[in-house]
């Protein structure tokens, strides 16, 4: 997803912390991308050629249809107007009473060649699968930012803007006398629907800045590590170590935003055979109520017949100032079997070898011994046969 701050918006400054522009296809948010950077050929004749051929083939394409992409482009860009709250914000935020109400604007600017119609309008904020904040399309319902964000002045629901001007666009924030207090984060947002008739679909590009707003109360910061799995996956050297995996899920039971550092060990039976999963990503900062899948590969553990995984999160909260505060580290502990599969293979072999061996032995014996006793009987007869023939 573009940030508020990105390069696509010549007329912002940058920042590097929390400034986040929306910039939609088909009502996704989509991240921004950088070209690619094709190389050079060197050989003089075949570089001709090639662009002997590129050149064709560009008047071949112009030839047949008219320059519309160039000439019916549209760009636009948005930032914060300055005002009371700031020169040069990265993203509109607020501290509000339940009830209160905030007004401030957005400032839009049309760098294409026609005249711009957008539509106006804001939505609640959410973090997909991949950690990125997106936010509600207009046909989805927002409860949040959503549903108290509304533009003022005439024209409230869309906005015309001439080529090479800008507009400033004002809103208000009203916070419901009944709000709950915490954190809530939305956007607002221009859009301009195109229709892509090569396609035969309907194109919905967005651009918007991030709100965040929090609501004062009683603010309860709080995550919690739940669904804490391990698993050993082996190793082909009976004497040697394996890999674990460690599955866990954060889920954010309080009313403020959070993130955290994540810390992932296992141990032995009586905690010994220590090992650490070594330096782990943090998570995105997930707003109230929601939850994030984490998975810890852990290398070099020692397939001691029980495992113990033990996942520990210090979650971190950010004020109004853009200071980071870290809170009390929360635990959870699980086990699991931890058998080192091939150890015991070769165990069972070299067991039944030896069992084997024995019987063979054993065996030999036997046959051994009857056949000593049978000459000692074959002789016995035959001693006692001669000694009657004597007699007779």
């Amino acid at each position: 997803m573009p940030d508020a701050r990105s390069p696509e918006s010549p007329t912002m400054r940058m920042s590097p912390t929390d400034r986040r522009t929306i910039r939609a296809v088909q009502g996704y948010v989509l991240p921004g991308y950088v070209l690619p950077r094709y190389a050079v050929l060197r050989h003089a004749v075949l570089r001709s050629v090639i662009l002997t051929m590129l050149a064709a083939l560009a008047f071949a394409v112009t030839s047949a249809a008219p320059a519309r992409a160039a000439d019916g482009d549209v760009t636009w860009t948005v930032r914060t107007a300055a005002n009371g709250y700031g020169d040069d914000r990265s993203s509109f935020s607020y501290g509000v009473n339940p009830g209160g109400q905030v007004k401030d604007a957005m400032v839009v600017a049309n760098h294409g060649r026609t005249e711009l119609r957008l539509a106006l309008y804001a939505s609640d904020g959410y973090t997909t699968e991949k950690g990125q904040l997106d936010l509600l399309t207009k046909e989805k319902k927002s409860l949040g930012i959503g549903a108290w964000v509304h533009a003022t002045g005439d024209g409230a629901g869309t906005v015309r803007i001439a080529p090479g001007k800008t507009a400033e666009i004002p809103f208000t924030v009203k916070v419901p006398r009944n709000a709950t207090p915490g954190d809530y984060v939305g956007g607002i947002l221009t859009s301009l629907k195109q229709s892509d008739d090569a396609e035969g679909i309907a194109v919905d590009r967005r651009l918007g800045i991030r709100i965040k707003l929090r609501v004062s109360g009683a603010l309860k910061p709080t995550l919690a590590v739940e669904d804490l799995h391990v698993d050993y996956h082996g190793t082909a050297n009976p004497f040697g170590q394996g890999d674990a995996t460690v599955t866990y899920t954060l889920h954010n039971t309080g009313n403020a935003l959070l993130s955290g550092a994540q810390k992932v060990t296992l141990t032995g039976p009586f905690g010994t055979l220590d090992t650490g999963a070594g330096r782990i990503a943090a998570p995105p900062e997930l707003l109230p109520g929601e939850s994030w899948q984490v998975t810890v590969p852990v290398h070099d553990v020692t397939p001691a017949l029980r495992l113990t995984a033990k996942a520990t999160v210090t979650p971190a909260i950010t004020d109004a100032a853009g200071s980071t505060t870290s809170l009390k580290p929360v635990e959870a502990t699980a086990t699991g079997w931890a058998v080192p599969w091939t150890l015991v293979l070769l165990l069972v072999l070299l067991l039944a070898a030896a069992t084997a061996a024995y019987l063979l032995r054993r065996r030999t014996r036997a046959r051994r011994k009857q056949r000593e006793d049978a000459r000692v009987r074959d002789a016995v007869e035959q001693a006692l046969q001669d000694q009657a023939g004597q007699r007779a």
